[in-house]
């Protein structure tokens, strides 16, 4: 029985490959070139030059990224002193500049491999935008107090919300947008207009249903778990006070974390994953964020409201990838957020203004 070149017979059996092994390639022909051999992937923990896009960046990022955590863990270990104050600020600076420069170069190299995103990790553009942002946050609390005033009072507190939103934005321009990764449009952002006014009203009709769920999920929680964590934005019981927060958590944060979590993340994650996985990682990223600082007075305390926390911002989380995959568009997501953070803002206000909040 004749066989053909794959190891194949000629009338449709096939050999048994241990006795009668197919043929192996010619690694190349002679006289010519061997073919390309696609380069490996060379992520940012590669501690490598060698073949890199952007050797320089990397170095620069990984070198003053180490320095700051260095100057960092000194500074905090020190007394408090205006020696530790400024070797504080020295480390957050280096880490600015190691975390930026370390996500430009990601892009680079992501870029130069044709990846489906060509841009910075989502992870590693908001680790650099809490950074950035906690430096220029603790220099206006600095600032603050040499001007005798309050550090934590709801002014002070809404501009640092308000350098916090700006960070985001100014860093998905200069690490996604200017490094050719995804466009403003790509991202959901359409001119304004009587369609991007529609989208948001699309996103608003979806807050009070959102937060009824959110209500129920943090029924159950608190079942579990009898406690309740502390809002970023507390009720004041004062009109300027209530107008203040709604600038900043139906305003000001809609806009920034839209940007990042939906404009970015989501889209990103879309490309490389599809829609479905998009919407569900991105919307535990996003849960996972704000229970970053969420404290207790023990382990036990901390725990429990870390746990609440997550479990009841799963439901808004999901609800704002969905929406933006579905519609396309920011200014629905935008809607959405804005709506359901201004009616607990309110729903709070009236609260401890009955008395209820006490």
């Amino acid at each position: 029985m004749t066989g053909t070149d794959d190891g194949s017979p000629v009338d449709g059996r096939r050999l048994d490959p241990d006795i009668h092994p197919a043929p192996v390639p010619p690694a190349g022909v002679p006289g010519e070139p061997d073919p390309p051999i696609a380069p490996a992937r060379l992520g940012t923990g590669t501690f490598t030059i060698e073949g890199r896009a952007a050797p320089g960046l990397f170095v620069v990022g990984w070198l003053a990224t180490i320095l700051g955590i260095a100057v960092l863990i000194v500074g905090y270990a020190s007394p408090r002193s205006v020696a530790a104050s400024i070797l504080v600020v020295v480390a957050f600076t280096l880490l600015s500049i190691g975390l930026v420069v370390g996500a430009g170069g990601q892009a680079i190299e992501r870029r130069a491999r044709g990846a489906a995103y060509a841009g910075p990790s989502p992870y590693l553009l908001f680790l650099a935008s809490v950074v950035v942002s906690s430096f220029l946050g603790s220099l206006i609390g600095l600032f603050a107090r040499i001007l005798g005033v309050d550090a934590t009072s709801i002014g002070v507190t809404i501009l640092v919300l308000a350098v916090i939103q700006l960070t985001y934005l100014a860093l998905t321009r200069l690490l996604v947008v200017d490094t050719g990764a995804l466009t403003w449009t790509e991202m959901g952002f359409r001119p304004i207009g009587r369609a991007a006014f529609g989208e948001v009203g699309f996103g608003l009709a979806f807050a009070i249903p959102m937060i009824a769920v959110t209500v129920i999920v943090s029924g159950i929680a608190f079942s579990f778990f009898p406690e309740t964590p502390e809002s970023p934005l507390p009720a004041t019981g004062t009109t300027i006070g209530l107008l203040l927060n709604l600038l900043g958590g139906a305003v000001l944060v809609p806009i920034g974390e839209e940007t990042m979590f939906r404009g970015v993340t989501t889209t990103a994650w879309a490309r490389v994953y599809g829609p479905t996985r998009a919407i569900i990682q991105g919307g535990l990223f996003f849960a996972i964020v704000h229970v970053l600082q969420v404290g207790g007075t023990d382990l036990a305390e901390a725990a429990g409201l870390a746990i609440v926390a997550f479990v009841t911002r799963i439901p808004i989380a999901l609800a704002l990838g969905t929406v933006f995959l579905r519609r396309r568009s920011i200014w629905a997501s935008m809607g959405l957020h804005a709506g359901f953070n201004g009616i607990l803002l309110i729903l709070a206000e009236v609260a401890i203004r009955s008395g209820l909040g006490n």
